[in-house]
This record gives structure tokens, C-alpha cells and sequence, in this order.
């Protein structure tokens, strides 16, 4: 991390897992499943059926990607509590403020890629055959995750970015003044 470039490989592993994440919650929006009312005609009852279910597991898969990108982060940056200090000036100022946003932006897509694929998987596996009605899941709640997930990504670039500035300056100090006697030689 010499020069306050930071690690290549860094940045490539934290954008790729975070674009297949992406990628991963806009399959699970196409895939999501959508439930059809049919009566059986033998014993008229009327049941829903979904189709498949393959929308839960990549809103999981997509919530395992964007975990482990953000946990490499946070591993290589030790979660900028612990480590070397950050040097003073803008690059931590920045580096601060890119650490909480991505946090913020991480949990609130965690959230939308955890609660579709709860809520997909809900409809399709665990409701009764005599629902009356073939609730499925809202449009967008993957798409939500997806919009997170970038933000998150291009948060954490800029956060490793400022962070690796900040902790390759070098820290400035004062100077040195404890054999000044400036204004007390007469009493001495």
C-alpha cells in the first residue's frame, strides 16, 4: 500500500464481487416468482401456484457477494478502528464520511436482498394450498437491493481509496520547543 495508491487487487476483487451481487439481484427481479389462482375441478378448491423458485436463491447469492466484498474490505482496511492512526487532513475526513455511508448503503441493500428473498421464498414454499389469494412478491424490492449494491461499491472504492492516502502520509509533528525559555530568563 506504498504511495497512497492502495492495493489493485483490492479494488478488482471489491468491484468484481460487487458486480455479482448486481448481477445476481437483477436475475432474482426477472426471476421472482408469480403466483396463479387454479381451481382443481375434482374437489373445487381453489389453490395457487408459483412458478419456480430460483429468485430466492440468487437474492441470496447476491446477499453472500456483497457480504464477503464488504467483509474483505472492512478485513484489509481492519474496519479503520484498528491499525495504523489515520493522518490528519482531508484524505480522513473522507475516508470517515465514505466509511459510514457505505455502511449505511450495505445494510439498507443487505436488507432489501435478505427481505426478497425471505419474502420469494414465503410465497413459493410456505403458504397453504387454501390461500385465497396468490400474493406474490412487490416488483422492485430486488431491484432496490441492486441500486444499493452499486452505491455500495463506488462508496467502498472511494472509502479504500481516501483510507490508503491517509495512512500512507506520514503523520506531521510539532516542533520540538521544550528548551525555549522565551520570556523567563530573568527568572531563572
Amino acid at each position: 500500500m506504498g504511495e497512497g495508491k492502495g492495493s489493485t487487487l483490492v479494488f478488482v476483487l471489491v468491484i468484481a464481487l460487487c458486480l455479482v451481487a448486481f448481477g445476481f439481484s437483477i436475475a432474482a427481479e426477472r426471476r421472482r416468482s408469480i403466483g396463479t389462482s387454479i381451481k382443481d375441478p375434482i374437489t373445487n378448491a381453489t389453490y395457487c401456484v408459483y412458478s419456480s423458485d430460483v429468485a430466492t436463491g440468487y437474492g441470496v447469492g447476491a446477499f453472500l457477494f456483497l457480504l464477503s466484498s464488504e467483509s474483505l474490505l472492512m478485513g484489509v482496511t481492519k474496519c479503520m478502528c484498528f491499525g495504523r492512526p489515520l493522518s490528519p487532513g482531508s484524505d480522513r475526513a473522507w475516508s470517515i464520511i465514505y466509511f459510514i455511508s457505505s455502511w449505511m448503503t450495505f445494510l439498507v441493500a443487505e436488507a432489501c436482498l435478505i427481505a426478497g428473498a425471505t419474502k420469494n421464498a414465503y410465497h413459493t414454499k410456505y403458504l397453504s394450498a387454501e390461500a385465497f389469494s396468490c400474493e406474490s412478491l412487490r416488483k422492485g424490492i430486488f431491484i432496490a437491493g441492486a441500486v444499493f449494491t452499486v452505491a455500495t461499491m463506488i462508496l467502498n472504492v472511494y472509502y479504500y481509496f481516501h483510507f490508503t492516502k491517509s495512512v500512507s502520509t506520514p503523520p506531521t509533528h510539532k516542533a520540538n520547543r521544550s528548551g525555549s525559555n522565551i520570556g523567563m530568563a530573568g527568572y531563572a
